[in-house]
């Protein structure tokens, strides 16, 4: 943030001068310079004739001069930025990699940013001023309008600059860090002993040993009911759950505690008998006054990690709020364009007829749990039994899992020298929490896959997520090893990356021998996709209303803010949801832990799925899945519909998923 700024003359006479030395045909690039570093000098870097002394000197005129420093920014922050992924992934093995009990010191070290005083020290440094001064930093608008004539090397130039478009000093940015290693830790250890959740007759109805994190596992465990003709009890208790623990009505005491039994409808806790807790796990008989229910922690968390984002919103001149920093900064997609799209899939007038087939289906009235009815997929007539004894004799640990990939993507349709390449830079580590994909940032690292593996294998619910981050991980091989210039490796947002892990998962049963999906079954994969992207759009619009609401009320305390996150669920439920699930005021679309953990990444989910969709689409008639991937996954992080228009000849749209479900619905 620029504080006090230069004055009009000393830009005007650094132009001038560069102007007089290089020529009037550089004009437009140094009027654009020199206005890129004025805007991030602050009056510690120097006054106005130490300005204009600076751009005098760095200013690079010569192009082949100019294609050597771009070299150099180019295989630097290459380094720089593999590096400090690497130590940060260090910093936080210890919290997240289950390879043994936690030390006490393993969560401060997680909330370690190695790279916080990076961006400082190369703005006190001048190099960033550097960069600033002879490489262009776009708007959102100018990207629009300029990405059809773009080429590779300026895509390139662009993400290079775009890393300073903000200058947020170190001690700000290890209080983002360090809000979200907390959250992640509370997320971490969110977990309930399903055996000891029972019904309103105290009977057990999910089985001993079964411990869910929330909201992943717990999510899962409900879509397995649809497998399973006794389910819907077991699902109706999981969606009390969640209630539960949105409103925080839950007792604190049964958190990750196997010695007690817990009823959620009625909210009654009491005192396991000794024969149904697990052998050899640490449990904590309650006392009288510890029944009651968890304090506002929830929403502690959120809050602190809202709080931390917003002190970075002075230094973010172009994007001043974390909201229009995940949006169009990260998305490079405004804010309006994204939700148009979701709400295009929530409102379409397909829905009814949807929900008519799910109710056909099912044989029964809908219900709010059956916002994740899984019963249009291959997956929606298995037992979970079954799924869980094939996944834990064939990965009985991570390294059965790492063995097995070349495997995976040969089935998947790569050629199986690129099946071994590719798996021979992924590394796969057992995880505390649900599992996740972890990029590396330098070529010669390599990206890690990782998954919850028990002590008895790898469940289903495990191997599904497993297959869905091994989609990032090949994407994250791809998009850094065959990328023509390092400073786009990656993809254009978060949303590509997951729709390349939808399209990994969307095979997980075919990876395990059950029969691809024939025509009928392909029709019906259509329809959970349309239901899929349905269910997480209303909780992308949820938290994108949380944080409009955080803004609005910026010292609203955890309680006021538990009590709006209920509002707007219930809301967004009532306008979206209740007319054909029922449940009026339901806040399921409240439960996601990204809230706490990831502020507005929700909103990658739903467009990802869009995403994945219109690739899927064009791909089924591209050719080989495999060398398809790798084509479009190597074009790198330019433009979303850049991005998109070279992958499948259009820009991103729902358009595709809508028309697909109104052909399926026709049977």
């Amino acid at each position: 943030m620029a504080d006090g700024g230069l004055p009009p003359d000393a830009v005007h006479e650094a132009q001038a001068q560069l102007i007089a030395q290089h020529g009037f045909a550089q004009h437009a690039r140094i009027g654009r310079g020199v206005s890129q570093v004025a805007a991030l000098w602050h009056s510690a870097d120097g006054d106005a004739a130490a300005f204009v002394a600076f751009v005098l000197q760095h200013y690079v005129g010569d192009p082949a001069e100019l294609d050597r420093l771009f070299a150099r920014f180019e295989s630097l922050f290459e380094q720089l930025d593999g590096h400090f992924l690497e130590i940060a992934r260090e910093l936080q093995r210890g919290a997240e990699v289950d390879d043994g009990p936690m030390s006490k010191v393993d969560p401060l070290l997680a909330a370690v940013p190695p790279a916080a005083h990076l961006l400082d020290q190369l703005f006190a440094a001048k190099a960033a001023f550097v960069a600033l001064l002879n490489f262009p930093l776009f708007t959102l608008d100018e990207l629009a309008a300029e990405a059809p004539r773009m080429s590779r090397r300026l895509w390139a130039e662009a993400r290079l600059t775009r890393r300073f478009a903000r200058r947020v000093p170190a001690h700000v940015e290890q209080d983002v860090a360090a809000a979200r290693a907390a959250a992640d830790l509370y997320v971490a250890r969110y977990n309930l002993w399903m055996h000891h959740v029972v019904d309103a007759h105290g009977a057990r109805l999910f089985p001993k040993g079964m411990r869910l994190v929330s909201h992943w596992n717990l999510r899962d465990e409900l879509k397995a009911g649809y497998a399973d003709p006794n389910g819907l009890a077991r699902q109706r208790i999981l969606a009390a759950v969640m209630e539960r623990i949105v409103g925080q009505t839950i007792p604190q005491v049964v958190i990750d505690n196997p010695a007690v039994d817990w009823e959620p409808l009625r909210n009654d806790v009491r005192p396991a008998d000794r024969d149904s807790v697990e052998p050899g796990t640490e449990a904590s008989m309650p006392s009288c006054d510890e029944t009651g229910p968890e304090p506002d922690l929830r929403y502690d968390m959120l809050r602190a990690t809202f709080l931390a984002a917003r002190r970075a919103d002075p230094y973010s001149p172009s994007a001043p709020t974390q909201i229009a920093r995940a949006f169009e900064v990260g998305a490079e997609m405004t804010q309006a364009r994204v939700t148009a799209l979701l709400t295009e899939v929530l409102e379409s007038p397909l829905v009814g007829d949807v929900a008519a087939a799910m109710k056909r289906h099912l044989g029964r009235p809908l219900e709010p749990h059956d916002v994740w009815f899984g019963g249009f997929s291959a997956r929606g007539s298995l037992a979970e039994a079954e799924l869980d004894a094939v996944t834990r004799a064939r990965y009985p640990d991570a390294a059965a899992f790492a063995a097995d990939i070349p495997r995976i993507l040969c089935a998947l349709g790569f050629e199986p020298e690129r099946a071994r390449h590719v798996a021979g830079h992924i590394r796969v580590d057992p995880a505390r929490g649900p599992g996740h994909a972890m990029p590396a940032g330098r070529r010669g690292d390599c990206p890690r896959l990782r998954t919850r593996i028990a002590a008895t294998g790898m469940d289903y619910k495990a191997y599904n997520i497993a297959v869905h981050e091994l989609g990032h991980n090949v994407e994250q091989v791809v998009s850094l090893y065959e990328v023509d210039h390092t400073l786009l490796a990656g993809v254009p947002n978060t949303a590509f990356t997951e729709a390349f892990a939808f399209l990994f998962q969307a095979k997980d049963l075919e990876l395990l021998g059950y029969p691809a999906p024939d025509a009928e079954n392909r029709r019906l994969r259509v329809l959970n996709d349309f239901w899929m992207t349905r269910e997480i759009a209303g909780v992308a619009l949820v938290e994108l209303g949380i944080w409009q609401w955080l803004y609005a009320h910026p010292a609203a305390s955890a309680r006021e803010l538990r009590e709006a996150t209920v509002a707007i669920a219930g809301d967004t439920w009532n306008r979206h949801y209740a007319p054909v699930l029922g449940g009026r005021d339901s806040v399921l679309l409240a439960i996601y832990s990204h809230m706490l953990q990831s502020p507005l990444y929700l909103f990658n989910y739903p467009l990802g799925r869009l995403v994945a969709f219109q690739i899927a689409e064009h791909m089924r008639t591209a050719g080989p899945f495999g060398a398809e991937f790798e084509r479009i996954a190597s074009q790198g992080a330019i433009g979303p519909d850049a991005w998109m228009l070279q992958a499948t000849g259009a820009p991103v749209s729902a358009a595709p998923l809508l028309r697909a479900t109104g052909l399926a619905l026709q049977g």
